[in-house]
């Protein structure tokens, strides 16, 4: 049985705006009209932008792909803690409905100020943070991240290593993208059993398209793995329940 998809996870790549080299990669173009030709018969109705760590602070691309994608998406945002009450009010009229933060590429400086923000947006907008890291790294900030109002994490957490940190974390409510499926070292179905397991509420699908980086980029067999892991009904709750309450979606 065919599913309506939230995808979850989608970058927009438009070199109409600013795009900045990260560790000297520059990603391909990847428009939205190259997303919605690339996704045409997967029956996604809704999705989350990403902001890429390549895209930087730049807000304009992220609010004109939402205005072109139409009802439906939301974006997930890079800003900086000393945005304005103001500008994020503007952001989430524009749609934005998140805050990452990238871990992997970023670095960890911001984890100093982590908890205040996601703290801050919450209760002003109620928005979640969305943190890129291998999930390995974060026994360091498990705890805090344990405090936190909502937040989810990228690509099953990336690493085999990291699953019983992923495993803790889902259990505890945060959220997990099961995305990003070529990034992985271990068997994403085993892992998407568990975690549905765990934590029904926490698997949230997305495509990662257009999979920057990624060994192997999305397939639609990756929608299947999920059907196949977790029968029918499950499936819909990762492929569109979870992410459009998460997200706040209106319906």
């Amino acid at each position: 049985m065919k599913h309506m998809i939230f995808d979850a996870h989608l970058h927009i790549v438009d070199q109409d705006f600013p795009v900045e080299s990260n560790n000297g990669y520059l990603p391909d173009p990847f428009t939205v009209d190259d997303y919605v030709g690339r996704t045409a018969d997967l029956g996604i109705a809704g999705g989350a932008v990403v902001a890429g760590s390549f895209q930087s602070y730049d807000q304009q691309y992220l609010l004109t792909a939402l205005r072109d994608l139409g009802p439906g998406f939301v974006g997930v945002t890079q800003v900086k803690p000393t945005i304005s009450d103001k500008e994020l009010f503007q952001l989430s009229d524009g749609g934005v409905r998140a805050v990452r933060f990238n871990l992997r590429r970023g670095g960890f400086d911001c984890v100093d100020y982590m908890a205040d923000f996601a703290w801050r947006i919450f209760d002003l907008l109620g928005w979640h943070i969305e943190i890129y890291a291998d999930s390995k790294s974060l026994a360091e900030i498990e705890s805090m991240l344990r405090t936190l109002p909502a937040v989810s994490i990228d690509h099953l957490g990336l690493s085999k290593e990291g699953l019983p940190m992923l495993y803790r974390l889902a259990e505890s409510g945060i959220r997990v993208k099961a995305t990003g499926f070529g990034r992985v070292d271990f068997a994403v179905s085993q892992a998407i059993k568990r975690l549905y397991d765990i934590n029904p509420d926490a698997l949230m699908f997305g495509t990662d398209l257009p999979s920057t980086r990624s060994p192997r980029p999305f397939h639609s067999v990756d929608i299947e793995i999920i059907g196949n892991a977790l029968g029918d009904s499950n499936a819909k709750r990762v492929l569109w329940d979870n992410a459009a309450a998460f997200y706040k979606l209106a319906v």
